[in-house]
């Protein structure tokens, strides 16, 4: 199909958004359906089945190009590079269901109101709505705007004054109903998917319907020993991938299955309040929380008081979570070469299985073989150039490898990823609680007065911190809540207040203070302390913490006492709004000394207010300012044990790590400098973006962040400071981006050619939100990286499921989203799982290029026979085929990882030249030495056509021999396919077989020598003594079972001598030339080959870049919000920036 589309037949769904899709309009044409239906009925179910495989051509066969207004039929296409096709069926919603019990009519004040998408839907006078479900989201037609949009959330231009006007007081029972039958439930469906529809599916396979093809081919010729071997393997393989889709389904349902029967309080416009089940909840409903613990079943804007919300909660499909579980349920395909190599490979062998085919149908054809035996035989090629075990082998080593993963507590529930693992060389690391010990310790305050810091106050000595404002404002700043008798709030809230060993309660009617509400959070100290002059303190009302405010501040009163404010928050965000003189002179230095080792620092200042003053009526900005400083609160975040080791072995294996962590930027840089992410001999340059203003455009400066010495209770510390001038030098040598998601979200909008050359040495992103750390990870991968995401909480997910390999740290929500998940919580499981997926990824090329080997020795030897009208007996076929290859197949797959991350990493793709010349070479070796032996066999002096057997010489001449006749087979002759040459041939080819296989097996650096693979070498010893053993032992019944003839000693040992050449030769070629990784450096060095991957050409393109990494400069964007130019000027890139 070209790009020509009638009017109004092509628009795009979701636009701008991950899940975009262009949508073409057909309508479904009856003649067509017509011959489609007999061309499915005449192939005997082959065109149903191609049309499975490719839904675009039902479409096109079925349907006619039409409007989508007029579409019966949509095509979807996907607008990544996949472009993945899918159709889905035009439906309609009737509102006649509804019309009796609400009284609908075209004109209905309910449904003219044209704000409203639902509304625009409904078609009059008919009242039905056309929609489509895609992915688990419903789509109704817009007649207005004529397309087709998203249904079952509020409308985004909906301004906060319209929500309150139009949803304030709830929906009518009317409007309820309504919108339910055109949103559907509120509801994530996710179904346990049965059995036989995975099993279908999985059956329905190309490789799969090739194998039945195959098998059922060998049964017409009565090879069915290998037939049922074949039908053994696959249905274990089936079995084994439709044991882990149906786990992975059931996992998924469990996750979400309580969150769609939450029983809530909604309030209707005329009905009141009411409990309903969260399926029946519409947009626009109002809900009423009661002050007790509930699930939020949707997303939500508070219009009126305050709560405490858990992120990490399921919602309805149309929000962030429930756009997750659908991006589970239906993943983008793996953009993985070796798959894609692994097709052409495949084309390749039927290519070659075509030309056999020819050249088989031209030989018994002229040799006036029956009809039947000429298509037996040339179907026989297929079969035996595209070999039907190849998925079985392949799947054998991902189930070993996953195998050996389990055991180090690794788990994986897609294990088609373990190979891409092999090929990871960025991995990205959330902070807390992956790189980090979960949570924060209090380690200290340090207090101050008027002569500046005092020394600090450590909560490890157990000494309880003395009554003052620095202790109320411990007990006081936060803002924890009380919950069925648990204090809950944020983290580093709740380790505060716990040093304080005060207690919290809630004022009840009987509390009588003045200025103080009934029912008001108060905190007391616990019965066991001394020395405080207060009964307790209550908080009146709180300025919530924001992130772009960087504080939180409250309003308390003291019981019988004064009335205060107290402000947290980041250190020199308070310190703004102090008092000058009450800041200490050392306080950036003092800062410094704290964050410089990793700590996390608040700080903490309060002042007196008056009394006569209601708290609510007081502005923010009136009660934050001219505070007194009181002091630094200290938490302490530590990195676990094996960080350092883990993140210095992926380093000197040349994998790059990145952080990306909700956490402020200082501790971000502090902890990769500890973890040895960034070496003390690198330096790091601090990008700060800002989004454009009224007076001016959007701007981004380069700050280097210098290390100093300090020297600090008498030992020497680090600290950070940004260094304003910067000689020359400072430019040489490796060096690190940090920024912040604000900077990073900026960047993308205003300066945007400069994303890659900043991501090239980004390595610290801090204060990056869920969306974020997902974009992040797919702009690396537009960069040709192979990324790792490893994280533990619910705010990760997104960038587990974008990543090529993620690897969860936790068992909840995360393990989900990611293919990996470990029960060992820290990052120990990184390294496993590269070592693991580069052992897998060289056992699959290793599994290719045998089969290949093994399908082109047997290709090529019958099809010598052939020219005979002679082939290979079935049992001949069965010893080769079960006998050795099966065998080999399934333990040369054995070898464990390489204990040892090497700097390189094994090929990703078939195609790659040490791999092709590998097995070009070695089909031509073997296509040589079966021509040889072919062509000598027939010049011998005991050769003769008509002579059955040589095994006996009466005479030590060769030229006076006489033969004479072995064992007659059961019907006193032997069988059709005896001959010297058929003799010949499969003594070669079965030995070649095992040979190649010891070639191929292959051992460092990536997997462990393949003399540890003991029952591999076993395999291979038995093989080849039961060869030889059959070559030499001249039992007559033996040979007549496997249709051999005897043949002279000296000619048993010419075939030795030519199979041991090739053998020599083949291994010579293998370790000199295709494994040896400096002769391939020297070539490329030699023609000047340099990698093709993004990053690599802008590895380049920036080390000759004089003028790069700027520092200490400023660039604006030329047009505020143009997203694309930038002041700055680079004349390196010039040329090619708009390419990206």
């Amino acid at each position: 199909m070209g790009d020509h589309f009638e009017k109004g037949q092509h628009a795009l769904l979701n636009e701008g958004e991950e899940n975009e899709m262009e949508i073409f309009g057909y309508r479904t044409h009856g003649c067509r359906k017509t011959l489609c239906l007999a061309g499915s009925i005449f192939s005997f179910g082959i065109l149903p089945l191609v049309f499975y495989w490719r839904p675009a051509w039902y479409v096109w066969a079925n349907c006619i190009p039409c409007s989508l207004q007029e579409a019966d039929v949509v095509l979807l296409r996907t607008t990544d590079e996949f472009q993945t096709y899918s159709w889905k069926k035009v439906t309609w919603i009737y509102l006649s269901a509804l019309s009796s019990a609400v009284g609908l009519t075209p004109d209905h004040p309910l449904i003219t109101d044209e704000e409203y998408i639902i509304n625009r839907a409904i078609t009059k006078p008919d009242l039905k709505v056309r929609c489509i479900k895609v992915q688990k989201i419903r789509y109704v037609w817009n007649n207005l705007e004529g397309q087709f949009q998203k249904i079952g959330s509020l409308e985004d231009w909906l301004s906060s004054a319209k929500i309150h006007l139009k949803f304030g007081s709830g929906l009518t029972k009317e409007e309820q109903e309504i919108r339910r039958l055109i949103c559907g439930p509120n509801t994530i469906d996710v179904e346990i998917t049965p059995i036989w529809k995975l099993l279908i599916k999985e059956v329905l396979n190309p490789f799969y319907i090739f194998q039945l093809f195959s098998v059922c081919l060998w049964f017409t010729e009565d090879y069915k020993e290998y037939a049922f071997a074949i039908i053994i393997m696959s249905t274990i393989s089936i079995a084994l991938t439709v044991y882990d889709l149906r786990e992975q389904s059931v996992k998924l349902h469990r996750l979400v299955e309580s969150h769609n029967s939450i029983t809530v309080s909604v309030c209707g416009r005329k009905a009141g309040a009411q409990e309903l089940e969260s399926r029946f909840l519409v947009p626009g409903d109002l809900l009423i929380l009661t002050g007790n613990k509930v699930q939020m079943p949707c997303d939500a804007i508070l219009i009126d008081g305050s709560c405490v919300v858990d992120e990490g909660m399921l919602t309805g499909f149309n929000t962030a979570k429930g756009d997750l579980v659908r991006s589970i349920l239906y993943p983008k395909p793996m953009n993985f070469k070796l798959y894609r190599d692994a097709i052409r490979f495949l084309l390749c062998l039927v290519g070659t299985a075509t030309i056999g085919m020819v050249y088989t149908l031209c030989v018994y054809v002229l040799s006036g073989e029956p009809l039947q035996e000429v298509v037996k035989k040339a179907l026989d090629v297929i079969t035996i150039a595209v070999p039907p075990a190849l998925p079985a082998a392949l799947t054998t080593g991902i189930i070993y490898a996953q195998r050996r993963l389990k055991k180090r507590g690794i788990f994986c529930i897609s294990p088609q990823r373990i190979n891409v693992c092999g090929q990871l060389n960025l991995v990205c690391f959330d902070k807390t609680g992956t790189l980090t010990r979960d949570g924060l310790d209090l380690w200290g305050v340090v207090p101050c007065d008027k002569n500046g810091f005092q020394e600090v106050h450590s909560f490890a000595s157990g000494r309880a911190l003395p009554w003052g404002p620095l202790c109320a404002a411990m007990a006081s700043c936060h803002s924890l809540i009380l919950l069925d008798e648990t204090i809950q709030g944020d983290p580093l809230d709740l380790k505060m207040f716990e040093a304080t060993t005060w207690e919290m309660a809630i004022s009840g009617d009987d509390f009588h203070v003045k200025g103080v509400p009934a029912h008001a959070m108060v905190v007391k100290p616990c019965k066991t302390a001394s020395q405080v002059p207060v009964e307790g303190i209550a908080i009146l009302h709180q300025f919530p913490f924001s992130s772009a405010l960087q504080r939180m501040t409250v309003i308390v009163q003291e019981m019988g006492g004064d009335r205060m404010a107290f402000m947290k928050g980041a250190p020199e965000k308070v310190a703004s709004f102090c008092q000058p003189e009450t800041v200490p002179t050392t306080f950036v230095s003092e800062l410094q000394i704290y964050t410089t080792q990793g700590f996390r620092v608040i700080a903490l200042a309060y002042k007196k207010l008056e009394m006569d003053h209601h708290t609510t009526a007081l502005m923010r900005d009136k009660v934050e300012s001219d505070l007194i400083f009181l002091g630094l609160l200290i938490l302490e975040n530590r990195l676990k044990e094996e960080t350092r080791p883990v993140l210095e072995e992926l380093i000197s294996a040349r994998i790059r790590t990145v952080m990306i962590t909700g956490d402020n930027l200082q501790t971000a840089i502090t902890v990769a400098r500890k973890s040895g992410m960034v070496s003390e001999s690198q330096k790091v340059i601090l990008i700060e973006a800002n989004e454009a203003t009224a007076s001016s455009s959007a701007s981004i400066a380069w700050k280097l962040v210098e290390e100093k010495k300090h020297i600090a209770y008498g030992n020497q510390d680090n600290y950070i400071n940004i260094r304003e001038e910067v000689s020359d030098n400072s430019r040489e040598g490796s060096y690190h981006f940090a920024l912040s998601g604000k900077s990073f979200q900026v960047i993308s909008q205003h300066f945007s050619s400069l994303l890659p050359k900043i991501l090239i040495n980004g390595t610290i992103f801090a204060r990056m939100s869920p969306g974020q750390k997902s974009s992040l990870v797919e702009e690396f991968q537009k960069l040709d990286y192979f990324v790792g995401m490893c994280g533990d909480g619910a705010n990760d997910c997104g960038a587990l499921k974008m990543a090529h390999a993620g690897i969860s740290l936790s068992e909840q929500e995360a393990s989900v989203a990611s293919p990996f998940t470990s029960k060992t919580p820290n990052i120990e499981c990184v390294p496993h799982l590269i070592k693991e997926g580069r052992a897998a990824l060289v056992t699959s090329f290793c599994m290719f290029k045998y089969m290949a080997l093994y399908s082109m020795i047997q290709y090529v030897g019958v099809l010598l026979l052939y020219w005979e009208t002679n082939s290979l007996s079935n049992y001949q076929f069965l010893f080769q085929d079960l006998a050795i290859t099966t065998l080999i197949g399934v333990t040369m797959n054995l070898n464990g990882a390489y204990p040892k991350l090497v700097p390189f990493r094994p090929a990703g793709r078939l195609v790659s030249p040490p791999l092709l010349l590998s097995v070009i070479l070695n089909i031509l070796l073997s296509l040589a030495m079966h021509i040889v032996g072919f062509i000598l066999v027939q010049r011998q002096p005991w050769y003769s056509m008509e002579m059955q057997s040589a095994c006996t010489v009466q005479n030590k001449s060769i030229s006076k021999l006489t033969i004479s006749p072995a064992a007659p087979g059961k019907n006193g002759s032997y069988s059709d396919f005896t001959s010297f040459e058929n003799t010949t041939i499969w003594f070669l080819g079965t030995i070649n077989c095992i040979t190649v296989a010891l070639i191929f097996s292959k051992g460092k650096p990536f997997r462990q020598p393949t003399y540890t693979n003991y029952i591999f070498v076993l395999v291979l010893v038995i093989q080849l003594g039961v060869c030889l053993f059959i070559l030499f032992a001249d039992i007559p019944e033996l040979y007549r079972r496997l249709d051999l003839l005897c043949t002279p000693v000296l000619w048993r040992v010419y075939l030795i001598i030519m199979l041991g050449s090739n053998f020599i030769v083949s291994f010579v070629v293998e370790e000199a030339i295709i494994e040896n990784r400096a002769l391939w450096m020297a070539i490329k060095r030699c023609f000047g080959y340099q990698s093709k991957s993004q990053y690599r050409i802008w590895q380049r393109a920036l080390a000759n870049d004089p003028s790069w990494p700027p520092i200490n400069q400023t660039s604006y964007s030329h047009i505020p919000g143009c997203g694309r130019e930038v002041s700055y000027s680079n004349p390196v890139f010039e040329s090619n920036e708009e390419q990206l």
